[in-house]
């Protein structure tokens, strides 16, 4: 059966995750959906310079593209998205604010530089041309009816998570919370280390590929990644220790259930082949992910869907 194809252009634009936002699209499970992102400041023409960086904050804020709704998506149920591609289609730019990141006070002004993005690379100065590895900063979906969610911030809703392992060939699942789950993509890095400890990565706009399906009934508490062999667990919280802790509970919670084991058995398996990792640190929220090799799942006779 040839899978329907669709495509969003990145003037369908939303500032906030909400079951308010009127779907761009509606698609069937199993169909993919080619999204144009802007980058995170709205891709306007800004110039590089030390100083204030004069820019149109009312397009800023990692404006995403959609929502997509996805026919049968029901609260209770998970949406899994495949990444299919991410493609830079834009120069980076990478702006350094006063007012965040780990360096906040140590900086005097804001900065703003712009890279070259080519070959596979960005060419940050002219030491050492940065390997890209492309990855979506903002993919998320609507929470509960009556909250709206603005894109800087991540949730069990997915969002800002910033997590540099949302790559093409990567899966994530994100429980539903409104109908027709309404996804949005945006704030794509054409490269980003884990902390996002300046403030941000080489943003820009791109073109992504996704498919999308639909996982009926699965109490899934919040967004689980498969990526580049590890099984992730995603939690964000106001203090990092919290993101952290949460995380590693988050994941200990899933494979005691699925794996059909102890409680002393699921924390002990996971101190022995847990990686526990910063995703960022810089938004509202602080990310973590706790990973998991995909063999243990296997070991353990349990494949996700």
């Amino acid at each position: 059966m040839t899978k329907k194809e669709y495509k969003v252009t990145n003037d369908k634009l939303i500032w906030k995750m909400s079951a308010k936002n009127p779907p761009v699209l509606r698609v069937e499970p199993g169909s993919v959906i080619e999204f144009e992102t802007r980058d995170c400041f709205g891709s306007q023409k800004l110039t590089p310079g030390d100083g204030p960086i004069a820019f149109d904050p009312n397009m800023a804020g990692n404006p995403a593209t959609g929502p997509v709704y996805v026919e049968g998506a029901m609260p209770g149920d998970v949406l899994k998205v495949k990444i299919l591609e991410i493609t830079p289609t834009s120069a980076a730019v990478m702006g350094m604010d006063k007012t965040m990141g780990v360096f906040m006070h140590e900086t005097e002004i804001d900065a703003l530089r712009i890279f070259d993005v080519h070959g596979g690379k960005t060419f940050f100065g002219d030491k050492y041309p940065v390997p890209n590895k492309p990855m979506l900063g903002v993919i998320g979906i609507a929470p509960e009816e009556g909250t709206e969610i603005p894109n800087m911030t991540p949730g069990t809703h997915g969002g800002n998570m910033d997590c540099k392992r949302i790559i093409a060939g990567s899966t994530l699942y994100l429980p539903v919370h409104a109908e027709g789950a309404l996804l949005a993509v945006g704030d794509v890095h054409a490269v980003m280390g884990d902390g996002e400890v300046a403030g941000g990565g080489a943003e820009v706009a791109a073109r992504v590929r996704v498919q999308v399906s639909v996982i009926k009934d699965e109490d899934m508490e919040g967004p689980m990644l498969l990526s580049e062999g590890y099984a992730m667990a995603i939690v964000s919280a106001e203090k990092l220790d919290t993101a952290a802790e949460e995380a590693t509970k988050a994941m200990k919670r899933f494979i005691q259930k699925k794996f059909k084991i102890e409680h002393w058995e699921a924390c002990m398996l996971l101190s022995l082949v847990g990686d526990l990792r910063i995703c960022q640190i810089v938004d509202p929220l602080r990310t973590c992910r706790m990973e998991v090799p995909m063999e243990v799942f296997q070991a353990y006779g349990y494949s996700f869907e």
